[in-house]
């Protein structure tokens, strides 16, 4: 099937710091492709891959499961590392726990890491029926667009296909139990009024990963896919900021000042 309008991979060669960008369930490289396109304007290397199943039709989402969509960021990750001496990886909603389970088991391939809105539980009462009514009923309403901003759209499937997202539930179940592995400087930006993931996989992942570096900071005006949100720039300049504090001088990324304003805190 042909990539959706919007939704193709990108990639951007640039220094030797790389970065990595994880896009979410049902969802595509457009989420990511703003931030992805600021960090090359700073001279990283960027890779903005596009998940098996994803971009396309959400039929082809049914055969897909975790280990497929983990499969496509490991694969770009050694070939960042190929490339680059440093390589930092960063992802929104799924794309958080693919991030997570990066840096858990790359170690110190993963210079740091940066979530938003990262999930880690599928909830509600209909999660736990997931593993009968996926043979019963192909799918369910979709999950796309929760952005405060007019006039965004993140490429994202209307249908959320019930094969995948049971093995997402196994997937996420998974992280959780690599979580410990995690010892890596990490960046979370998460947001207060995200009608998708909530406040509660944050919590979760902070109270479990490894990492002595970590920061947290809450992102007041935008919905769950705040990379296309009123809080984009924000996010743009935080993660670019703590990549040149983990390596200076990569890419010109002393010129953002860090954490800055609103609601943050640290540990």
């Amino acid at each position: 099937m042909p990539v959706l309008p919007g939704a193709e991979p990108y990639r951007h060669e640039g220094g030797d710091v790389g970065v990595l960008l994880c896009h979410g369930f049902t969802g595509s490289p457009r989420s990511m492709r703003p931030w992805g396109e600021y960090l090359a304007e700073h001279g990283l290397t960027v890779s903005v891959p596009l998940l098996p199943g994803h971009g396309t039709r959400w039929q082809d989402m049914q055969v897909t499961g975790g280990e497929d969509w983990y499969a496509e960021v490991d694969r770009e990750l050694r070939a960042l590392r190929a490339r680059c001496a440093r390589v930092f990886v960063f992802g929104m909603s799924m794309g958080g726990a693919l991030t997570l389970r990066l840096a858990a088991r790359h170690g110190d391939a993963v210079s740091g890491i940066v979530l938003v809105n990262p999930a880690n539980k599928v909830h509600g009462v209909a999660a736990h029926a997931l593993p009968v009514v996926r043979h019963l009923v192909p799918t369910t309403s979709g999950l796309a667009n929760d952005i405060a901003k007019p006039g965004q759209d993140e490429v994202a499937y209307d249908r959320v296909p019930l094969h995948a997202a049971y093995e997402l539930r196994r997937f996420l179940r998974q992280v959780d139990g690599e979580l410990p592995q995690v010892t890596q400087p990490l960046l979370l930006l998460r947001s207060p009024q995200d009608h998708v993931v909530p406040p509660a996989d944050s919590a979760r992942i902070l109270g479990r990963v490894s990492s002595a570096d970590v920061t947290e900071i809450l992102l007041e005006q935008s919905y769950h896919v705040a990379t296309l949100d009123h809080d984009a720039e924000r996010i743009f300049e935080e993660s670019l900021a703590f990549v040149g504090r983990l390596a200076p001088g990569a890419g010109g990324t002393a010129v953002p000042g860090g954490t800055r304003g609103g609601s943050t805190t640290g540990g």
